[in-house]
């Protein structure tokens, strides 16, 4: 699935609906260059799981946890990760294979490790179309269901 987004407002918007889709034990890989836009899709993504504080990126804690919404989110930011026994060394498993929801900034720096079923979500900018244009592209594992965004 492919989407296009012109703003932040609409990147936060796409995010959120995804969130209000999100079910227990889902991990969203996500991808994209440096200021893309990763974390306003991400914070859209908390704000559909009802969570209502700050979501920012955990650059340097690696993995941010939060439990006030609807279901678990574990949000994390793997790009300082140089190997995957630091993924080990934060109990990355229990967030995986638990009942939250997983969001994994640079997920294919750890791609080793990161479950089948994962949905990818790659954000891509395009200044030629626009500098606010977003085109944000959903894969979902083969033979799982997508959802209407």
């Amino acid at each position: 699935m492919i989407f296009e987004t012109g703003s932040d407002v609409e990147t936060f918007t796409l995010g959120e609906r995804i969130g209000q889709k999100a079910s227990p034990g889902q991990i969203y890989a996500l991808s994209g260059d440096l200021g893309v836009g990763k974390t306003v899709l991400t914070q859209g993504i908390a704000k559909g799981l009802g969570i209502s504080e700050p979501v920012c990126s955990p650059t340097f804690t690696i993995m941010q946890s939060y439990e006030d919404g609807r279901l678990p989110f574990y949000h994390f930011d793997v790009y300082r990760i140089t190997d995957v026994e630091e993924m080990e060394e934060i109990g990355y498993e229990d967030c995986f294979y638990g009942g939250g929801v997983c969001l994994i900034e640079w997920a294919e720096l750890i791609s080793d490790i990161l479950p089948a079923d994962c949905i990818s979500i790659c954000v891509e900018k395009d200044p030629e179309k626009d500098f606010d244009y977003r085109k944000i592209t959903i894969d979902f594992p083969e033979g799982k269901h997508t959802f209407e965004v």
